[in-house]
């Protein structure tokens, strides 16, 4: 079976409806997870460390869906 690799992050965000952050200089990159479940309990750990703060988000991106392994193609072919 193939790795899914999927990142948890998060931060302050401008409006708490949208998903733009107030800095993105200040994201808190928790970690990058070997499957979802694993993924799914540091947001859930990070998330309820914040809960008060209406303005903290915390994400899970499913980083295996970013690229088609099976497609031949540079690592850098979208940089020109």
């Amino acid at each position: 079976m193939a790795q899914r690799l999927h990142l948890v992050f998060g931060g302050e965000l401008i409006d708490p409806t949208k998903t733009a952050f107030k800095d993105v200089d200040d994201i808190h990159v928790v970690g990058i997870f070997p499957n979802y479940e694993s993924a799914y309990d540091a947001w859930k750990a990070e998330a309820q460390k914040t809960v008060d703060n209406a303005h903290m988000r915390y994400f899970i991106a499913h980083l295996h869906r970013l690229r088609d392994e099976q497609a031949a193609a540079s690592s850098t072919e979208e940089l020109g």
